[in-house]
């Protein structure tokens, strides 16, 4: 019962987790530049995503624009696509394995089916998790370099946005669910349960009493 709870309790965090994963591929605010002139009227906040890039006016006004050319894009968003996305697609796969899987349902047949099939929703989780991790540390790492970049003008330097947070705690969620999953979807071996011991037949009863007739 522990385990079937443990088992749901990890399956929520995969859910919140590939709902995040998505939100963050889709998300225009990978990075964000907030350039405030010395008017506030003139405040404008920039924004750069994996599929698009976005302005917000202070005045209410906002425009985005599709990335359409992939080879003009750089190395890391290339790949930062590329990879959130198979996180989303395994972490959707996931789901549908851990549910056949799982203690509290009645798919999958038999217990070594169940067990084997919730053994690989988590591989999926925890492989959607790395999946997540890699873009968002490396989209990260080049975000900080350029805005250490001294040639870069302050015009040009971005911080991390949203997005990469969201990233960031999407695949932390993943990665313990997918570790829950494959911690408790194995019972108990079989040698090490423990087997009641038979009752004695009447045949060994009616022996014994004979035997003790002949001390007597």
């Amino acid at each position: 019962m522990a385990s079937a709870s443990l088992q749901f309790f990890a399956f929520v965090l995969a859910l919140l987790g590939v709902f995040g994963a998505i939100a963050a591929t889709l998300l225009p605010n990978w990075k964000v530049n907030a350039d405030v002139g010395s008017n506030i009227i003139t405040a404008v906040t920039q924004m750069q995503g994996l599929w698009m890039d976005c302005t917000w006016y202070s005045t209410g006004m906002f425009s985005c624009t599709l990335k359409y050319s992939v080879l003009s894009l750089p190395g890391y968003i290339q790949a930062a696509r590329s990879t959130m996305v198979l996180s989303c697609i395994l972490g959707a796969f996931g789901i549908c394995v851990a549910t056949v899987g799982m203690k509290c349902t009645r798919l999958g047949g038999a217990a070594d089916s169940k067990s084997r099939a919730c053994f690989a929703g988590g591989a999926c989780f925890v492989l959607a998790g790395i999946s997540g991790l890699v873009p968002t540390s490396w989209y990260t790492r080049e975000t900080i370099a350029s805005f250490l970049d001294q040639a870069v003008p302050e015009s040009g330097k971005h911080e991390p946005g949203g997005a990469v947070y969201t990233g960031f705690i999407s695949a932390g969620l993943l990665l313990v669910a997918g570790g829950i999953f494959c911690t408790s979807c194995f019972g108990e071996p079989q040698g090490a349960r423990r087997h009641p011991p038979e009752p004695p037949t009447e045949r060994d009863s009616s022996n014994a009493g004979y035997s003790l007739k002949d001390y007597v």
